[in-house]
């Protein structure tokens, strides 16, 4: 079943991948799941996903409202989220806003033994994939992955940041993209950028795209755009050295 799940396409370049890491610091690999299984976590984060929200507004943040809170939570409650953080971005603070389900904190508190999501953190955290991400970026330190499960909606965003969290052990950002026929005028990409601010690479985001990149670096996620027709769904986390 595991194997079903989760399967690493047996065709990946390894060596060209671990070249780009290398000289760039970053990578986009495409088709990195096989067909077959990357459409299964496509149906858990497009169907069997029960997300919540996260949110900062400058320094009011880190937010989370778990899914069954935000289910009871009156419509003013959204419009308080999208003002407070739409407000501290135009103001230069750090901000963001975007729904996610917690699959680490899910997994270790036992919200649902068994589940879709507990199997997808086994995967990340089994040998065959770990290796996998040790060849590409070329760190032997990394020992294990969080997850969580995200979706941006029209709205939603990921203001510039860099991940410098080294006493958590964080050693390369990641972002698993599963989104279908993703446009560019959508927004949604995973940007990175320069000492100047200008933006030196962006990856759009891509069905079975598996997107890395050392930490700390300044990155984002750009503004999905309000007339996106869908979600962009994501598998994201960080590979650690414990």
């Amino acid at each position: 079943m595991l194997r079903e799940l989760f399967k690493l396409n047996p065709s990946l370049d390894r060596a060209g991948l671990a070249e780009t890491f290398e000289r760039d610091g970053r990578v986009q690999i495409r088709d990195f799941l096989t067909n077959e299984t990357a459409e299964e976590v496509y149906t858990i984060l497009s169907r069997g996903t029960a997300y919540g929200i996260a949110w900062q507004a400058g320094e009011n943040g880190p937010n989370a409202v778990e899914a069954p809170e935000l289910q009871h939570a009156p419509v003013e409650r959204q419009r308080e989220i999208n003002n407070a953080t739409y407000r501290a971005a135009a103001e230069g603070a750090y901000a963001f806003q975007f729904a996610r389900y917690p699959i680490l904190n899910a997994y270790l508190e036992k919200w649902n033994e068994g589940s879709p999501h507990d199997l997808l953190l086994e995967h990340i955290n089994a040998e065959e994939f770990l290796g996998f991400i040790r060849e590409v970026t070329g760190i032997p330190a990394i020992v294990k992955g969080d997850a969580q499960a995200t979706l941006f909606a029209p709205g939603q965003f990921l203001g510039q940041h860099t991940d410098s969290h080294k006493e958590e052990g964080w050693l390369v950002a990641y972002v698993m993209n599963f989104c279908k026929d993703w446009k560019p005028d959508w927004g949604g990409y995973l940007n990175f950028f320069d000492e100047e601010g200008d933006i030196v690479a962006g990856f759009r985001p891509r069905f079975n795209a598996l997107n890395m990149f050392r930490v700390p670096r300044a990155h984002s996620v750009g503004y999905v755009a309000p007339f996106a027709p869908v979600e962009r769904f994501a598998i994201t986390g960080w590979f650690r050295d414990h």
